[in-house]
């Protein structure tokens, strides 16, 4: 008879995710070894393995556990039935607040999905592609008309290249949050720069971001 898992064995799985996330993020998947997850997640090798297979099992799972996060926002902001720009808005805001609590996995994705057996990269591609085609058909909706629809794509794109790299630049300690930042790009990809508000920035806090993330090298 097969052992069965013990109650917290989700937890401490999730757990190990997320402390192998922030090791490969600062190391890099390549220059991170078992033994560092092993001794950071304050378990055995062995124990190690009883969660998950091996260092790219490991990846495999950060990388698919992260988009399959952002489709579930997308699927809940397009439930609640929005027009179309406070949709759109929505998916902005979400995304850019989602990548905050999760930069170390963001950071993995972007990086490391080039490691992924082609498989499994291929299951995150595809879960990208629904979610790059879930940002187009709400800028669709904003701007419609055939003669527009060439541009519906590149758009997409050009906004995901506002949000997707803000983890290099955006100190978890500065004096901006994502959340006073995910109203600013809004604003700049609907209004240009006159449509700009100044954000009032947010009380610092501890950031969530386990302390080993690396402060990136650039400021706004």
């Amino acid at each position: 008879m097969a052992r069965g898992r013990s109650a917290g064995y989700d937890d401490q799985r999730e757990a190990i995710l997320a402390q192998a996330a922030a090791l490969f993020a600062q190391r890099s998947y390549t220059g991170t070894s078992m033994n560092e997850v092993a001794a950071a997640c304050g378990v055995s090798k062995p124990a190690l393995y009883h969660y998950v297979r091996d260092k790219q099992a490991l990846l495999v799972q950060i990388c698919l556990a992260h988009i399959e996060r952002l489709q579930r926002l997308v699927d809940s902001v397009e439930a609640e039935g929005l027009p179309p720009e406070p949709r759109l808005r929505a998916l902005i805001l979400r995304f850019v607040e989602a990548y905050a609590d999760s930069q170390n996995q963001h950071r993995v994705l972007t990086e490391d999905e080039k490691f992924l057996p082609e498989a499994d990269r291929e299951r995150v591609r595809e879960g990208e592609r629904r979610v790059v085609a879930a940002f187009a058909r709400a800028l669709a909706a904003v701007r419609p008309g055939e003669d527009f629809a060439t541009l519906h794509k590149p758009l997409t794109m050009l906004l995901f290249g506002m949000i997707n790299w803000m983890f290099t630049w955006l100190k978890p300690e500065g004096a901006l949050s994502h959340a006073d930042m995910a109203p600013v790009v809004a604003d700049l990809f609907f209004g240009g720069l006159q449509a700009v508000r100044v954000p009032h920035p947010t009380p610092s806090f501890s950031p969530a971001t386990p302390a080993i993330f690396p402060t990136p090298e650039t400021t706004p």
